[in-house]
Formats: structure tokens, C-alpha cells, sequence
């Protein structure tokens, strides 16, 4: 993993744009900023999704078509601390129906404080844990003969541009057969208002998020990155409801990585790309659909419009 790592930051920043994944917030301290993101009163999504799983339980099996008398695989795609899962969990088990849970994470850590918990809050769960990139662990549970439900929740797509979520949603399907399902949580197209405060809250802690980033590259990788001389710089455009995350430089700088044995320059005000959040609608949704095997059953919403659940169906 730390090879990868090495690998993806030197390309990343020796690009132009400087640009570095996302994925890579996700340490032991971006797990734990991110768990305070998601209760600060301007980050709605976390409340939205999880009125849902806590709301309209009952609609959601439904939509799912799980029967009790019949076993499946109930597998997560970057399951963090299950806060929202752990509702839908609890009436299956209570309910008793016959299936295992599978979280899949790239974060050890998170995955292994997800276990603890679970054991003390449902200790009557089937839990199978997953380390790893989604597809790996797929390919590894794929030829089980047991149906399967996928959750992929937290409008963790909007990471994607359009056609890389297509690819992903295809690929998906390539590891499912025909009736297996996939619950796709997508955030809605709002206004800036709503939107721009959750990737910017008063507190501070998206920042103190995003800064970790380099935090993290300066323990892992030997680097010198002075986060007092960054800032996190978030955007969003109505017209194309696509919400952007970058850490700009304050001033003009060199940082040293030394495992990639290279300096990097800043300008004042350059920019490294790190994440984007895609909003969207049924037209969008419907888009990214048709390269793939799959088509749309049910659609489950708030109570305020604000965030989706798509019930897809693997055809």
C-alpha cells in the first residue's frame, strides 16, 4: 500500500495540474476527522442517508427483494463506521433473516473499529470483513453461488467523473448476477447554499481534513510540506453540480518528498486537486446507466429532498 502510495503522489504532483486522490484522506487521523465531518450541523448528507436507513427500513428490504428463507451476501463498498448500515442490519438480524455482512474498506483501521463495534451493538451478525480496493475484493467473493446485495452508499460515486462512474457501475454488474442488486446513495443537485458549508464548515474540520493529507505524505513518505502555508479550497457549480476540493498554496514554495527522492515547486495560489463531488438527478443517473447491466427499480428519498437511495437492478 505504501508503494502505491509513493507512486500515486509522485505522479500526482508531477502533474500539471497537480492533482492526488481522494482515497488518500483516509488514514487512522482522516477516519476519525471524517466521523466529526459527517456530525457538523452544515454536513447534511450523513443525516439524510441515515434518515433513510432509519425511516423507511421496511421500504428498503422491500425494494432489495430479500426473503428471509433465502441466504445472501449483503456486501458494503467503503462501509467507515456503518453508522447508517447498522439500522438496516439491526431489523434484519432482529427480523432473522439468513445472510452475512461483508464491509469492505481500504481502511484497516476503520474496518477493525467497525468489527469491535458490531460485535458489542448486534452480536448476533454474520460479519465478514474485507481489507482492500473494491474490485479485488469482489474478484475474491464473486464465485460464491449465493445471491448478493451491494451497498454503496454516502454518495461515494460523486467521486467519479460521469464516465469513470459509468465504467465503475459496469464493472460492478461484471461481478454480479442477473437479480442481485445494488443500493446506490447519490446526493442531490441543491443550491451553492446548502451545498459549498458542507465542504467548508465554520469549525474548520473539512480543512483540517483536507490538510492531512499532507500531513500524512510528510509521515509516510519524509516529507517537509508546512501545513500552515496551504489552505483547503472548495467550489461548487450549480450549472454543472459538481462540487471540487483542492489545497492551494499560500506562497511561493519548494517541498522535498524524500522516498520519491524529488522536489516540487509551488506557485502562490497553485492548486492540488484532490477531490470532486458529482450531485445529481434521475436524467444523470439515467445516463451513467445505459452503458450498463443494470436498470433502475425504486428510488428512496428524505424527507427533504436533499439525498438519494437508487434500488438497481442487475439485469
Amino acid at each position: 500500500m505504501i508503494d502505491q502510495f509513493k507512486t500515486d503522489v509522485e505522479a500526482g504532483l508531477s502533474q500539471e495540474p497537480k492533482t492526488i486522490s481522494s482515497k488518500y484522506f483516509y488514514d487512522a487521523k482522516g477516519d476519525a476527522l471524517f466521523v466529526e465531518i459527517m456530525k457538523m450541523p452544515e454536513y447534511y448528507l450523513t443525516r439524510a442517508e441515515y434518515e433513510i436507513f432509519s425511516q423507511q427500513t421496511e421500504a428498503i428490504i422491500a425494494a432489495l427483494g430479500l426473503d428471509k428463507n433465502r441466504y445472501f451476501e449483503l456486501i458494503e463498498l467503503g462501509a467507515g463506521n456503518g453508522q447508517k448500515t447498522k439500522e438496516l442490519l439491526k431489523v434484519l438480524v432482529n427480523k432473522e433473516f439468513d445472510f452475512a455482512y461483508f464491509p469492505v474498506d481500504i481502511s484497516a483501521n476503520a474496518l477493525s473499529k467497525l468489527e469491535d463495534d458490531l460485535a458489542e451493538e448486534i452480536p448476533l451478525l454474520n460479519v465478514q470483513t474485507q481489507q482492500g480496493e473494491y474490485f479485488k475484493v469482489l474478484s475474491r467473493i464473486r464465485e460464491t453461488p449465493f445471491r448478493k446485495v451491494i451497498l454503496f452508499l454516502g454518495s461515494n460515486i460523486g467521486n467519479m467523473k460521469d464516465e469513470l462512474a459509468s465504467k465503475f457501475i459496469y464493472q460492478l454488474g461484471a461481478n454480479l448476477r442477473p437479480q442481485d442488486r445494488v443500493f446506490l446513495g447519490v446526493d442531490l443537485i441543491k443550491p451553492k447554499s446548502i451545498i459549498l458549508p458542507a465542504y467548508n464548515d465554520k469549525a474548520g474540520i473539512t480543512e483540517a481534513f483536507n490538510l492531512n493529507l499532507l500531513h500524512r505524505i510528510n509521515r509516510e513518505l519524509d516529507a517537509n510540506f508546512d501545513l500552515d502555508k496551504f489552505r483547503h479550497c472548495p467550489e461548487y457549480s450549480e450549472r454543472d453540480g459538481i462540487a471540487k476540493s483542492f489545497i492551494e498554496s499560500k506562497i511561493d514554495q519548494t517541498v522535498t518528498i524524500n522516498k520519491v527522492n524529488k522536489t516540487f515547486q509551488f506557485k502562490k495560489g497553485e492548486r492540488i486537486h484532490t477531490e470532486i463531488s458529482r450531485k445529481y438527478n434521475d436524467e444523470i443517473i439515467k445516463k451513467i446507466l445505459l452503458s450498463t447491466d443494470f436498470e433502475i427499480l425504486d428510488k428512496l428519498t428524505d424527507s427533504h429532498g436533499y439525498f438519494a437511495d437508487y434500488v438497481l437492478n442487475r439485469k
